[in-house]
């Protein structure tokens, strides 16, 4: 299921400086993760042999990984900040 838009206002409020700032970083890859453990956990649990949405599923994870390295270069310190907020690393 796509994400709703009371879903993306939330993130934006969150990540972003203002409510309608979409396009920093932070916000994208907020946006990205939702998609991906939206589709990983329920999709992919029901479909498993969908292999077109597979595909749309590592591009979105390589997006994010390219925002995020974008990002660790850019400012080390929002990176991190991200990294904690959304749990990437472990």
């Amino acid at each position: 299921m796509a994400i709703t838009k009371e879903q993306k206002l939330e993130i934006t409020k969150k990540f972003g400086k203002t409510e309608k700032d979409s396009g920093r970083p932070e916000v994208q890859v907020a946006i990205l993760t939702n998609r991906i453990n939206e589709l990983s956990a329920g999709h992919f649990g029901i479909n498993k042999k969908d292999n077109h949405s597979r595909t749309g599923l590592l591009k979105m994870v390589g997006k994010r990984r390219r925002l995020l390295k974008y990002l660790e270069k850019k400012d080390i310190t929002r990176y991190r900040q991200i990294v904690k907020d959304l749990e990437l690393r472990k």
